[in-house]
This record gives structure tokens, sequence and C-alpha cells, in this order.
């Protein structure tokens, strides 16, 4: 897991958050908790509920999807009091139903009442993310779909697992593990071959290794990322083809120019589609032979997942039909 520290289980770990050299996910979990909370603690809890209260609490889906941030959830819970027990009857990627009961918690009323809202919050942007990105994986076969760094601050970690549990594949973490040479550096360089050209010097000079991906607009960009590749040794692996998925007046989009892009350059490098990528367009892109889809909207859009912790599950339920939430 590189440098993110935290002190989860693996037991419910079915997919292992993504690496990072600083990230620190149990720093995460106490800021959150600690925000919740204040200075005062949960004073509704105080006021109602006895300190030496006991009960048992069900996780309950509100809607159809795919479940993720199981093992998050069971870390914070463990954060506020290690003597709760919880307990999964589903796993972090499997589908929920609506009505459906996947898990419970039994301890100390006032610490699982503290923990609540944390964990559901944690589970109920995960999932929305990995019910999306499980809808755009399928749809894109065989392209592989990717997300961005259009993340919440502070969740980038969080967020890019939850797109590793819904059946994507992480873009960059961040800007420190991979070169993506984009259009403003470009601009500033002075065209592609002058960025690449530089790209190659810094990294041969401080003898790195790491995967190098470049942004291009039009045909005369891939042409000339293609003849200074041929010419010279580079670093380069991948060829990002920007907004070359042109949208139509009857929400269809053409994909001539992507499919164009994709055959000159012939395999020499993997390729990115990027652009008007949606669950109704990502079909056609993925079938335009890119080897990789970028969609921003899986985290910057994301709508969660409905999830509920309840104590009384049989109102829960009848709540629930009331309102067709069950």
């Amino acid at each position: 897991m590189g440098g993110v520290e935290t002190r989860m289980s693996f037991e419910s770990m079915v997919i292992k958050p993504p690496s990072h050299p600083t990230y620190d996910l149990t720093a995460i979990i106490k800021l959150a908790l600690s925000e919740d909370v204040g200075d005062q603690g949960d004073v509704t809890c105080m006021a109602t509920i006895p300190d030496e209260m006991e009960v048992e609490a069900h996780f309950l889906a509100k809607e159809n999807g795919i479940i993720a941030g199981i093992a998050l959830a069971e870390t914070v819970f463990n954060e506020v009091d290690p003597s709760l027990k919880v307990e999964w009857s589903q796993k972090d990627g499997d589908n929920v139903h609506k009505g459906l009961k996947f898990g419970k918690v039994h301890g100390g009323a006032h610490n699982i009442v503290k923990a609540e809202r944390v964990a559901l919050n944690f589970m109920q942007r995960m999932s929305g993310i990995a019910t999306q990105t499980k809808a755009m994986a399928d749809a894109a076969h065989p392209a592989l779909i990717l997300e961005t760094r259009k993340t919440a601050p502070g969740l980038r970690l969080v967020d890019k697992w939850a797109v590793l549990i819904g059946g994507g594949r992480n873009h960059r973490m961040g800007l420190y593990d991979m070169v993506l040479i984009k259009d403003n550096h470009i601009s500033i360089a002075g065209g592609v071959t002058n960025a690449l050209k530089s790209v190659d010097s810094y990294l041969e000079k401080r003898n790195l290794q790491m995967e190098v991906e470049i942004e291009t607009r039009t045909m005369e960009e891939i042409k000339d990322v293609l003849e200074y590749a041929s010419k010279t040794k580079t670093s380069l692996t991948r060829i990002m083809l920007d907004n070359m998925v042109i949208p139509l007046d009857n929400s269809d989009v053409d994909v001539s120019m992507l499919k164009e892009a994709v055959e000159l350059i012939n395999g020499k490098f993997e390729t990115e589609a990027s652009g008007n990528v949606t669950l109704e367009t990502v079909h056609k892109i993925g079938q335009s032979g890119v080897t990789y889809i970028s969609s921003g909207a899986l985290t910057h859009s994301v709508k969660a997942l409905d999830i509920s912790l309840k104590i009384d599950t049989e109102l829960a339920l009848e709540v629930g039909r009331r309102t067709k939430r069950a």
C-alpha cells in the first residue's frame, strides 16, 4: 500500500486502496469524526441515550448499486470504539438491491451513533462512484475506463479506491507519479515536439523512469509526436486524444476522428480518449480501438448511493416502502 497510513483490517478489504507516498487515511477518518463532534461531543446522544446502552444496528441499502467503502466504514467504527462488533453479508464490489440489509454493528449505542454519519458519508460517496464506474466500465469494453484528478479535496485516495472497486483503473494519483504533458505545458513549451524534448531531457538528467503521456488535439500534433518518437529515444508511453469525440445534434457522437487517430498511431503507443465521455457515448468510444477512456465525471459529479444505518430496521423498511426507497 505504499505510504498510505492506515490501521485497516485486511479481512474486510477485498480490494486494497491505491498506493500513495504521503496520504494518511487514518488522519482523514479522524478529521471527519472531529468535525462532527466538535468540542462538545454528540449532545443529542448524551441527552437521550443512557451511557451503558448497547444496541444492534443494520446497514440498509435504499437503492440498487455497487457497494463500496465497507473496509473503510469498518475502520471508522474501530477508530471510535475498537470493541464494536461489525459484520457484513456483502463485500466491496458486490451488487446490493433496494431493501437489502447487508451488514450490522453491535455495541455501545453512543459510539455507534457517533460513527454512523461519518461511516455512511464515506460509503455512500464511494458506492456512488463504484456504481457509476461499473456501468461505464461495462459499456466501454474492450477499452478500459479511468478517472482523473477531479476528485474531492482531501479524498483523492478514497475516490480513486472507489473506482477500483467499481472495476475501473486508476489514472495518475497526482502530479508526482506520471508526466502528463497537457495543453498549457505544450503552449508554454512551444509545441508538442519541444515539450517532449524537455521531458526526455529532464528524466534522463535525473535518472527517472516513469510513464509519460502527451495530450494531442489535432491530427497534426499526433503526426509531430510520432515523427519525434521515430527519430529519438523517448520515454513517451501514451498519447491522449483530446476532444476527438464530436457531439452531434441527435445526442449521438462522431468518433471518426478518434478512429483515424488510433489507426495513425497503429499500436506504437497506448491511447486515451478524453472529452464528451458519458454513459450514453462511452460504448461507441470504446469500439474505436483506444486503450483507455478517461472520465472526470466519475468522481466530480458523483451521485451518492442511498444507504442508512438503522436500529429499528422494521420501522425503517416500513417508511422506506412508503417512500419507495426500500
